[in-house]
């Protein structure tokens, strides 16, 4: 086929015309890479103000933050919460009002009670939780300083305790809890063994007594060594974990009373086979 036939002249034109689309791309590739926008706190000219930048709308909330449920995502009583009270005050996600952390924040973990603001109330006198055994009827707080360290916080669950809340709080407390606090929860974790300053145990008369608030601050602001974990574990979790906490709490001041009846002959047949075997 000549290359001057309508038919080589067509291929030509074809040719030519697909040199000239991948010229074009070629020429728009910038653009494509380098879109004209203004990157974050970027000035610009456009603005009256000069930044590019621009402020949410008065009164927008996030979508998922709007954290009414102060019981729930602060461990607090409402007044506790406007008072700043408690160990962890100031923390990441919103569980206090603005007030500066407690300065006693700054110190071991195993230090003395963090006395919070005169002006924060609420309950922290016993309730459903807050008993030394960690069971239904609660009991009264240690008198004095305690009294004042747990006051603001609640001592009733926000959540329903079930199975499924307490296997979720054994399996987040196994992974990030017992590095430090050990599986029995005295203390004794694995990196405290390798020279981390040792926590004070949760089977301490102190602990027993703290109202479940107090666990919730703690977990979510961190106190003295201990870091906070309000990045890495969700509100919901942090309550299944110390429904968890309580139960490790039990089960080292449990008695052969609380075992139901037609389990305790069991019980009993171990602890003889265990003997047994010491022997």
């Amino acid at each position: 086929m000549s290359r001057y036939s309508p038919k080589g002249i067509y291929a030509g034109l074809r040719l030519a015309g697909l040199v000239f689309m991948i010229a074009l791309a070629g020429a728009c590739r910038q653009d494509m890479h380098d879109q004209p926008k203004y990157e974050p706190l970027e000035p610009s000219t456009f603005y009256e103000d000069g930044r590019a930048s621009r402020p949410l709308v008065e009164g927008t909330v996030p979508r998922g933050y709007l954290h009414e449920d102060l019981e729930f995502f602060t461990g607090k009583t409402g007044d506790a919460r406007q008072a700043g009270s408690g160990p962890g005050a100031g923390g990441r996600d919103g569980s206090t009002s603005g007030q500066t952390q407690q300065a006693g924040n700054a110190g071991s973990s195993d230090a003395g009670p963090v006395t919070p603001n005169a002006a924060a109330t609420g309950g922290a006198t016993g309730g459903a939780t807050g008993g030394p055994t960690g069971g239904a009827t609660g009991g009264a707080l240690p008198p004095g300083a305690a009294q004042a360290e747990y006051r603001g916080f609640v001592s009733v669950f926000p959540v329903a305790v079930t199975e499924d809340v307490m296997d979720r709080g054994e399996e987040r407390y196994n992974i990030f809890c017992s590095v430090c606090h050990s599986r029995t929860g005295d203390g004794n974790g694995m990196v405290v063994r390798r020279g981390y300053r040792k926590p004070p145990s949760f089977h301490e008369d102190r602990l027993r007594q703290a109202p479940v608030g107090y666990y919730f601050d703690v977990i979510t602001n961190g106190f003295g060594a201990m870091p906070d974990y309000s990045e890495q574990i969700t509100p919901r979790d942090r309550w299944a974990i110390i429904a968890y906490i309580r139960a490790l709490q039990r089960s080292q001041q449990g008695t052969l009373a609380d075992v139901p009846e037609d389990q305790r002959g069991k019980l009993d047949s171990e602890g003889r086979k265990q003997e047994g075997n010491q022997q």
